[in-house]
C-alpha cells in the first residue's frame, strides 16, 4: 500500500471543478486510490460525489492511499494533481 499526505491548492478546495479534474485523474490510474481528510473517514477518490462529502477546503491536508499495481505511481499522480491549483485548469 502506497500513501502520501498532501496539502488542497486550489482556492475552492476540492468542490466542483477540482473535484472532477481529480475524480477523472483518479478513474484513471492503476490502482484503487482512496482520500481522506486527516482525522476523518477515507473515500473512493474517483467518485465526484464522495470528494464533494469530504469537505476538503484550500490549505487542508489530506491523505492519499492506494493499493494494488501501480499504487505509488498513482498516489504520486494524484497528489502532485492536489498540490496544483485546479480552479486554474483549462
Amino acid at each position: 500500500m502506497a500513501e502520501r499526505t498532501v496539502t488542497i491548492a486550489s482556492r475552492s478546495g476540492l468542490h466542483a471543478r477540482p473535484a472532477s479534474i481529480f475524480a477523472k485523474a483518479a478513474a484513471e490510474q492503476p490502482a484503487i486510490v482512496t482520500i481522506e481528510k486527516v482525522g476523518g473517514s477515507a473515500v473512493k477518490a474517483s467518485s465526484i460525489l464522495m470528494l464533494m462529502t469530504l469537505g476538503a477546503g484550500h490549505g487542508d491536508e489530506v491523505v492519499l492511499r492506494a493499493e494494488g499495481e501501480g499504487s505509488e505511481e498513482s498516489v504520486d499522480a494524484l497528489g502532485d494533481l492536489l498540490e496544483k491549483d485546479l480552479d486554474e485548469q483549462e
